[in-house]
């Protein structure tokens, strides 16, 4: 007995660090997503270096990590559960107390934390509904957690307490189920988020040929005939392509001083500002609204500014 004791040893230790590393890893996802679904919803005007393409990134990798992490955790505390039902010693094995123990510190750790920031902020003027959703969010999570622990190590080993574990499990799984698939409400999904990349790929190239042409014409007081024009062997410019076709945008000269550039979209971007609140975008929405589809983009070059960019050069006025 003792010698199986022993060959259960190493078994356990990596079964108990596992499954503390995934619920750590699934509680960390599980917040950071929530946070930024109050981010996404409930936007703070006074943080402007935050945008909503970050919020979008947080998601889908706290998503990522949900989507990995959680069922790991839930298939080692079915495993061990099951081994602490056969073997009853297993409750007293030294690495399990202090792995609970620690994770109530750690709960209890961050509960006093939240508190403390909670009267700080509130003494600071903080009063914004995002920062109390958060601070709710963590309350709960935390206490959640803690509680949990708290009851494990004082249960009794009954067929009870079992169905009781097996209750918190299912409602736990469906809790993390519903915030992963609110998510892709938010988000979108995989294949609409590449073809949303694409069409902020393209805009970003559409201003890079924008300036190259106003430099092209500031520099030769014409409008280029056509983008291959703008290509420079000496600093390597070459007019960028559709990241997808790999053909050129459409180009157009209007008159001496107008032109457009044209670019086929796969999603429609407009509105996107009011509904994502967030004044920084990838790029100007104003200036670069489309809908999906072909869309052209109008622009005309007033000389008494661009004429001026160079201060060391003499203005160069239309014709």
């Amino acid at each position: 007995m003792e010698n199986t004791k022993k060959q259960n040893i190493p078994k356990s230790v990596f079964t108990h660090l596992l499954g503390i590393v995934a619920f750590y890893s699934s509680i960390a996802g599980f917040i950071i997503l929530l946070f930024q679904y109050v981010n996404v919803l409930f936007p703070d005007q006074l943080y402007f270096y935050y945008d909503y393409e970050n919020a979008l990134l947080q998601i889908r990798v706290s998503m990522s990590i949900l989507i990995v992490s959680f069922p790991v955790y839930l298939l080692i505390v079915f495993l061990l559960n099951k081994e602490i039902f056969k073997n009853k010693d297993m409750r007293k094995f030294k690495l399990r107390k202090w792995l609970l123990y620690f994770t109530l510190f750690i709960s209890a750790i961050t509960i006093i934390g939240d508190l403390i920031t909670v009267i700080f902020k509130f003494l600071d003027g903080e009063l914004s509904i995002r920062f109390y959703l958060k601070t709710l969010i963590i309350f709960i999570v935390a206490g959640s957690v803690f509680w949990y622990y708290i009851w494990d190590i004082k249960r009794e080993l009954s067929k009870r307490t079992k169905n009781i574990n097996k209750s918190l499990a299912y409602i736990a799984s469906v809790i993390v189920f519903a915030s992963i698939i609110s998510g892709f409400f938010i988000v979108g999904s995989p294949s609409k988020q590449r073809m949303f990349k694409f069409d902020i790929e393209r805009v970003n190239n559409m201003q890079i040929i924008q300036n190259e042409i106003i430099n092209y014409w500031n520099n030769k007081n014409a409008l280029p005939d056509n983008l291959d024009n703008l290509k420079d062997n000496i600093n390597g410019f070459n007019p960028p392509l559709d990241p997808k076709t790999k053909k050129h945008y459409e180009y157009n000269i209007l008159s001496e001083l107008s032109f457009e550039l044209c670019a086929t979209f796969e999603t429609s971007n407009k509105n996107i500002y009011k509904e994502t609140k967030y004044n920084q975008y990838p790029y100007n929405i104003e200036n670069w609204e489309h809908e999906k589809g072909l869309t052209c983009f109008k622009r005309n070059i007033d000389p008494d500014i661009y004429g001026n960019r160079f201060p060391f050069k003499e203005k160069i006025l239309p014709r």
